[in-house]
């Protein structure tokens, strides 16, 4: 793809958007740390003494001005390094790395039901608007929008777990290990493990998808080159997955751009219903305990992964719709 001078004024213009946003993100994020709770008492309890504590500030950089903690907290983070975790006593890197597999899975395939499921049935809804299956879908995706994400999956786990025994209620099952990732997606074990919490992530955003993507076919098939597509013949799949399916996709990228992020951020409520150990579930537990740099860490990260989703979404608009290129040029 050869990158025109609007497109490098675009990508620039994004690309600054990103820094700004990650500035404020951190700044927000080193703030937990002067004003959520004492990290003195966090890490040693009330029994230290005052020499103790002062020790502990001293070699802390806490009674620094908050410029220079500020400036020192930027460069750690550039580096990979968000601290020690107060209540595990380890490297919050190396903990969100041993998580991530797992919230990184649950999101890949939610999203690849959310994707599969709602073109299709938006597809299918915009064609075959009339129909009792069309109508019963969507009676059926009012759930998906209305119901919150947590008494859908206590309804799912109260049906397929504890009702049917089908699917196990909680945790991440048959893990294996490959090339330094570890993987449930290689095991049976692993699938009906991730099943219930896929589908309970996926809901929100297939209906989303399943709607956008319906209302942009009821528009394309009353446009006029769909009449012309008619009026030459062309067949019914023809019209339909090739004309009308394309063009129905051009603001479905920005949407799926966003569910995608949309997917880790409520990854939060839907590893914690079914104690998935993932970065939310281990976000939910630092809340808890006021574990404060795995809190500033976990909202970079998600913050991050907010922004590169974001760019890549926008130059793929840049890329697909002719109408910014124009107004970029």
């Amino acid at each position: 793809m050869k990158v025109t001078q609007p497109m490098f004024f675009f990508i620039f213009r994004r690309l600054a958007q990103s820094v700004l946003v990650m500035a404020v993100v951190s700044a927000i994020s080193f703030s937990l740390f002067n004003f959520v709770g004492d990290p003195v008492n966090n890490m040693v309890g009330q029994d230290a003494t005052r020499e103790q504590r002062l020790e502990i500030r001293e070699q802390l950089g806490l009674d620094d001005p908050v410029l220079t903690q500020y400036t020192r907290f930027i460069g750690n983070v550039l580096r990979g390094d968000f601290g020690i975790s107060y209540r595990i006593k380890r490297p919050v890197s190396t903990l969100i790395l041993e998580r991530l597999p797992a919230t990184l899975e649950l999101v890949f395939v939610s999203a690849i039901i959310a994707l599969i499921v709602g073109i299709g049935l938006g597809v299918y809804t915009g064609i075959r608007r009339h129909s009792w299956i069309s109508r019963s879908v969507m009676a059926v995706s009012l759930i998906g929008v209305s119901l919150p994400t947590f008494i859908i999956g206590i309804a799912l786990i109260y049906l397929f777990a504890v009702h049917l025994r089908w699917l196990p209620s909680s945790g991440r099952s048959g893990v294996l290990e490959l090339g330094g990732w570890k993987t449930s997606l290689l095991s049976l074990e692993g699938w009906r493990a991730i099943v219930l919490p896929a589908i309970t992530l996926s809901l929100f955003q297939l209906t989303m998808i399943l709607r956008l993507v319906r209302a942009e076919m009821l528009e394309v098939m009353r446009s006029d080159y769909i009449k012309f597509a008619r009026a030459r013949g062309l067949s019914d799949r023809a019209i339909h997955f090739v004309h009308a399916l394309r063009n129905t996709l051009v603001p479905v990228i920005t949407v799926i751009g966003l569910n995608i992020g949309g997917l880790i951020a409520y990854s939060v409520i839907t590893e914690t219903v079914f104690q998935w150990p993932g970065t939310g579930l281990m976000f939910i537990q630092a809340v808890d305990f006021v574990d404060v740099p795995i809190m500033a860490a976990y909202l970079i990260f998600v913050a991050l992964l907010f922004v590169v989703i974001n760019l890549i979404v926008d130059i793929l608009y840049f890329v697909v719709d002719p109408r910014i290129r124009l107004g970029g040029t």
